[in-house]
């Protein structure tokens, strides 16, 4: 493997950051925080030449782009992170068995956690926070979009590991091709876990290639059901926040689930998409409901493509179903297990759709904007898991461990 020098580094700088105290790590953090704000030329300007290789109409255009806002917020995380504490030496069992044998489980790091990622330049400085912090030596592998924002990133946090005596090879960024996708996806005894984050084909692409462990964090197919006793002011702020906040994240809505007894409202809960100039492809019903209340040139028919679509743009989709089992039902066939909602004022209800839905994170009358891991306290996220073995839902430091078993005996023998 054209690579494989570049993994033996990380695996051995791995093994280092054992030796590197809780205090020293945050230190680090704090640091590179300072030396983002300070820096924030070179990294803007970097990222001005992502930019200027992009549609500004294309929806990861928001996605790849910095500004002195999202650079001045990636620092507060990063201070967070360091503010934790460490999610290591944690003791989650202990007991001494009827031989006198003592046995204690702790966290401990995965050792090299490889990242694949697409045009989103953060991801670089977050995963590096969370790795670090957690004992983790970091392989990154970004997409062309964002190549020249991430090799200025690696390099500032490269510049700071080297004067404080650390080896940088802790953190080490791929070239920007398919075929270092394949080599990492490929590096058995140097990557401990990889971890996809991105679109569907990626992350379908990473389970059906990778020899390597594997956490899929997913494509967001999200829907929001406005129940038959959802409250109308409180459904309009949600739907609106859920789908125009940040169109190209993966918690942000793609279908909007109504119950058949409110179409009358619908047209007051989209009003305020109305201003984002948010297309809508509505099912017959809804279509009708919104026909002459919503803007002609934004108003679509659904097909049956327009359910289970990751928009990642000012479009969404409407679906009118008679019930609840409905609801739950679409989401069933639909979602891909990210976020999901219910808008409603009955607790039978809330309850039922907490019970039911199979999603990492399941709200009750608030958007799905906020499944983010600094939203959750987590400091930063370096994903959002969408499988069930494992972490699952935001993951931050705890969820970038695993454990091992201490024992302790005083000359027992087994008989």
């Amino acid at each position: 493997m054209a690579l494989q020098e570049t993994f033996k580094r990380v695996k051995e700088a791995s093994r280092k950051l054992a030796l590197i105290d809780d205090q020293q790590k945050n230190k680090i953090l704090n640091t590179v925080a300072d030396a983002i704000l300070s820096h924030q030329d070179e990294l803007l300007e970097a990222n001005a030449k992502d930019l200027a290789r992009m549609e500004r109409t294309n929806p990861l255009y928001d996605r790849l782009q910095l500004t002195p806002k999202r650079l001045a917020d990636i620092a507060s995380d990063m201070r967070h992170v360091a503010l934790l504490p460490s999610p290591l030496g944690i003791k989650t069992k202990e007991k001494t068995l009827p031989n006198g044998l003592r046995l204690c489980r702790i966290s401990v790091p995965f050792g090299v956690i490889g990242m694949i990622y697409e045009a989103r330049p953060n991801v670089s400085f977050d995963v590096f926070s969370l790795c670090f912090k957690s004992g983790n030596a970091c392989v990154l592998k970004g997409g062309r979009d964002a190549d020249e924002s991430n090799k200025a990133i690696v390099a500032l946090i490269h510049e700071v590991l080297q004067a404080e005596g650390i080896d940088t090879s802790v953190v080490e960024l791929l070239p920007a091709t398919h075929e270092a996708t394949g080599e990492m996806l490929n590096a058995v005894g140097y990557i401990d876990l990889c971890i996809p984050r991105g679109g569907k084909r990626l992350i379908e692409f990473v389970r059906d290639t990778a020899r390597v462990p594997v956490i899929e964090t997913g494509a967001g197919v999200v829907n929001t059901y406005f129940d038959a006793e959802g409250d109308l002011t409180i459904g309009s702020a949600i739907i609106n926040n859920a789908k125009t906040r940040r169109v190209s994240v993966c918690n942000a809505l793609d279908c909007l689930i109504i119950h058949e007894s409110r179409l009358a409202d619908l047209s007051t809960l989209c009003e305020p998409l109305i201003k984002s100039h948010v297309v809508i492809y509505a099912d017959n019903d809804a279509f009708g409901a919104l026909q002459g209340k919503y803007p002609d040139d934004l108003l679509k028919h659904a097909t049956p493509e327009s359910f289970g679509t990751e928009f990642m743009d000012y479009a969404m989709a409407i679906r009118t179903v008679p019930s609840i089992e409905d609801a739950i039902q679409h989401i069933t066939t639909y979602g891909s297990g990210h976020s999901e909602c219910i808008i409603t004022a009955n607790e039978h209800h809330a309850k039922l759709f907490q019970a039911r839905v199979d999603a990492a994170c399941v709200y009750v009358n608030a958007p799905t904007s906020f499944t983010d891991g600094a939203q959750f306290g987590l400091g930063a996220e370096i994903g959002i898991s969408t499988q069930k073995l494992g972490p699952r839902g935001p993951m931050a430091l705890e969820e970038i461990t695993t454990y091992k078993w201490l024992i302790e005996g005083n000359g027992q023998v087994r008989s």
